[in-house]
């Protein structure tokens, strides 16, 4: 961006978002898999929030616009229902403005990524999955799975099922956004870039000119010569939701990225990818690798 150039207004920059999330969903795997969902988010996103509606505004990119607000300044739930409750009677009388946070969250369903909540020591011991998967108390430090009330006994397994759970992982598995890349013809050629699109002329233009990479390629042959395998690079750091930082919350979002893409498009924020966010009262420290399993697993499967 130029010096002294002013950013496009939010919901600008949304309606561009919303055209290319539009696209990628219409890419026929999707379709094939979800077809009635498709077809009733392709509806929303020609639909008129009310009649003679003059600045075309839609109903899909009105809800988008609105949720992504409360989500960017931490609104409750139950203040945006009572927003969405009041704009709705402000507008004409055959508006289709959803009423409730609920009935806006179906609209948006479809844009929604896949996830797994996994429950893990507050201790960073372990996370309760797989052989951990019916267990109250970690296996390692006796601490018990859910948060307990001060009334309550610490050695009670039955006290221990109550509460929410002491700390939380959130896994938002890696495949099926991968497949969504390889589906989209365009995705799928930038994908590849790194091998069929780039300047071969011994100048450090890419990742893939660097001679870490060409170690890797000796290293590991087989992987090298197939274009399609994708190289990424990990990224996580602390960062606090509510912009309070006497809060005693830590979020930690894993991010990956992806190395193949042309350079002026690997990072930017469509294709960088949250795969994790680890969130409790304190950060996870050297344990990060504990909850690094899932994002391990489906790396291996790959």
């Amino acid at each position: 961006m130029h010096s002294g150039q002013q950013s496009e207004p939010f919901d600008v920059e949304m309606g561009d978002r919303l055209e290319d999330m539009i696209h990628d969903l219409g890419q026929k795997s999707f379709q094939q898999a979800h077809a009635p969902v498709y077809d009733t988010l392709q509806t929303d996103s020609k639909k008129s929030l009310y009649p003679g509606c003059k600045n075309s505004l839609m109903l899909l990119s009105a809800v988008l616009s609105l949720v992504n607000i409360k989500a960017r300044y931490g609104w409750s739930d139950k203040s945006f229902t009572s927003l969405l409750q009041i704009v709705h009677d402000l507008l004409p009388q055959d508006n289709t403005l959803p009423k409730s946070y609920y009935q806006a969250k179906k609209i948006l369903c479809p844009m929604g990524m896949e996830y797994q909540k996994i429950h893990a020591c507050p201790n960073d011991c372990i996370l309760y999955r797989h052989q951990f998967q019916e267990m109250l108390k970690c296996s390692r430090c006796g601490v018990s799975r859910y948060k307990l009330k001060d009334d309550e006994e610490c050695s009670s397994d039955e006290n221990s099922n109550k509460g929410p759970p002491t700390k939380v992982l959130w896994y938002l598995s890696i495949i099926p956004r991968f497949k969504c890349l390889f589906a989209n013809g365009n995705d799928a050629k930038d994908l590849t870039w790194h091998a069929n699109g780039r300047n071969c002329d011994r100048m450090l233009r890419h990742l893939a000119d660097s001679l870490q990479w060409k170690k890797i390629d000796r290293l590991y042959p087989d992987f090298g010569k197939e274009t399609k395998n994708l190289t990424l690079g990990l990224a996580t750091d602390a960062m606090n939701p509510y912009g309070c930082l006497s809060t005693q919350h830590n979020s930690w979002p894993v991010l990956l990225v992806i190395y193949n893409l042309p350079h002026w498009l690997c990072m930017k924020r469509k294709y960088m990818m949250l795969s994790m966010m680890i969130t409790g009262p304190r950060q996870p420290g050297n344990d990060i690798n504990v909850y690094l399993n899932p994002l391990i697993e489906d790396l291996t499967k790959l």
